[in-house]
């Protein structure tokens, strides 16, 4: 008596079922790998952008300074209080 069904009561997975399985488990494993690439890639443009605005911060602040520094110097023109200083008198490829 060679019956090739599965008995109902045993545990044991039909082939084709086994191959279901297995190719449900790689698709998995594949989505998982991408979306882990995908994360260490926004990670890597995160950390990017947080030294970016750290520039851009920076920036800022000189620029306040500056605009601070002319200002008194503009100032110091109308009010005719203007000396000669040797940085004034440097060449431009200083």
């Amino acid at each position: 008596m060679n019956d090739t069904r599965r008995p109902a009561n045993t545990s044991m997975p039909v082939p084709g079922m086994l191959d279901e399985h297995e190719a449900r488990l790689e698709a998995l494993e594949t989505r998982l790998a991408f979306q882990e690439d995908w994360l260490e890639t926004l990670d890597t443009r995160l950390i990017e952008q947080g030294r970016a605005l750290e520039r851009l911060e920076r920036l800022e602040r000189i620029n306040v300074l500056l605009q601070e520094r002319l200002r008194q110097q503009s100032e110091g023109l109308d009010q005719g209080e203007r000396e000669w200083r040797l940085e004034d008198d440097r060449p431009p490829h200083y």
